[in-house]
């Protein structure tokens, strides 16, 4: 995809948030994404020409960060927690039955492009185990029929809203835009913390 004067003045101010250029590369690459729903090789050469870095450095920091993609994923990207409390409570289970219910493999997108899966490491929400991911929104407490529910909704094109966080899901390229820096006004909707999360703070503050 070709890059329009505007996205490249929106790179330009993503830069200057930096003292030290170099270190725009991730929300760059994150717009990159918000672009294309994937690191293109153009875009890797853009970030490349801009910083006045070396292509190769700019993709060393792609390839190494699972949040960026080297092809396509679905507009709703579904990750599924198998570190071992969610895998224990469900989640390898839920994983399994996504897989066969999409018709898709780890890493694999559907064929109408809606939803793409991926086997997921800790989300650090083991307090609402076992938790499924989309666009990095959280879905607790899920079950094998809550998710497949899940899944058909976003294929459906009325995705149910994250538990926790804004009360819609955006898709991919929209949570990449704002994963790089640009504000989509959406920060303050929702729960942020719900109570399991907070239960040691409180018992802390009646001295148990």
């Amino acid at each position: 995809m070709a890059f329009s004067t505007e996205d490249l003045s929106t790179m330009d101010l993503i830069i200057k948030r930096y003292p030290r250029s170099r270190s725009a590369i991730m929300p760059l690459l994150h717009y990159v994404q918000s672009k294309a729903g994937y690191v293109t090789n153009e875009g890797i050469e853009v970030i490349a020409k801009l910083l006045q870095l070396e292509a190769a450095e700019v993709t060393a920091v792609s390839t190494f960060y699972t949040q960026y993609k080297p092809t396509p994923v679905g507009e709703y990207h579904v990750g599924v927690c198998t570190n071992t409390l969610c895998a224990i409570m469900g989640g390898d289970a839920i994983f399994a039955s996504l897989k066969d219910h999409l018709g898709i493999g780890n890493d694999e997108v559907t064929a109408d492009g809606k939803v793409s899966l991926e086997h997921i490491e800790c989300n650090a929400a083991c307090d609402y185990a076992p938790v499924v991911m989309a666009n990095w929104e959280f879905y607790d407490n899920q079950t094998v029929e809550s998710a497949k529910e899940l899944v058909d909704s976003m294929r459906a094109g009325n995705p149910k809203p994250p538990t926790r966080g804004p009360n819609r899901l955006v898709t991919y390229k929209e949570a990449s835009a704002v994963l790089a820096g640009l504000n989509d006004g959406l920060a303050h909707e929702g729960v942020q913390a719900g109570e399991p999360t907070l239960l040691g703070l409180k018992l802390s503050k009646e001295g148990k």
